[in-house]
């Protein structure tokens, strides 16, 4: 029997899939992975994988004259969710996903920057979703999005509304960053916008201090709704 396989999309390096690597491959996915920058990328046939996951980076769907390969990524992405297959999105791999269903995808009034809690609503307290209820996770963006038609809102902060979405079993869209907590590379986010740290009302010192002893609460809990997800997939 073939192996199944996943392929990641990373927007920029220091935004990988992290924590959720171990759940994956304990599903027995075989990982690849691809930079939007690498000249091959344009040529993917997206709908192949049989799990895509697309994870977060620092640009808005609104500037695709400034990433000329968010249009050509979306087209794709588009009917990869025609056809229902697996898919992951996180940070603005979500807002991608939100856009390709239909959604307006925009700049927020404010940042939401550290960590705190989600409100994983009542009717979503069956889903995976339930292993990340009053948990802190990382949650790190200014954008935000419409809810698309006929997908169900599962989760919402006091900053944001729309934090988590599905579609069916295989659709899965997170706002926030269930995946950091131990990665290394969480020290190049501070250091690539230490601006958005003070702008969400935080400090630096306040940040690494949550992350090291929420970290690895958040990423247990990330890993266990991520293999739940999994293991729910059609």
């Amino acid at each position: 029997m073939p192996q199944k396989t996943a392929l990641i999309i990373r927007h920029v390096p220091y935004e990988g899939v992290a924590g959720f690597r171990q759940p994956i491959e304990d599903h027995g996915y075989q990982v690849d992975r691809i930079d939007v920058t690498d000249p091959a990328f344009s040529s993917l046939d997206l709908r192949e994988p049989d799990l895509l996951i697309m994870m977060g980076g620092p640009m808005g769907i609104y500037e695709q004259d400034r990433y000329p390969w968010i249009a050509c990524q979306m087209r794709r992405l588009t009917l990869r969710l025609e056809a229902d297959r697996p898919t992951l999105g996180v940070c603005f791999g979500a807002q991608m996903m939100a856009a390709a269903l239909g959604a307006n995808v925009y700049a927020g009034p404010a940042k939401e920057v550290g960590f705190h809690a989600v409100t994983v609503h009542d009717h979503a307290l069956d889903s995976p979703l339930r292993h990340i209820s009053g948990v802190p996770v990382l949650h790190w963006h200014g954008d935000t999005f419409t809810l698309p038609e006929n997908v169900e809102l599962l989760a919402s902060s006091h900053v944001y509304k729309h934090q988590a979405f599905r579609r069916g079993s295989n659709i899965l869209g997170l706002q926030f960053h269930a995946e950091m907590g131990m990665d290394p590379r969480f020290d190049a986010w501070i250091e690539q916008w230490p601006g958005a740290v003070i702008e969400a009302g935080g400090d630096e010192a306040s940040l690494r201090g949550a992350h090291e002893a929420l970290g690895p609460g958040a990423v247990a809990a990330g890993r266990a709704m991520i293999g739940e997800w999994l293991a729910g997939l059609r």
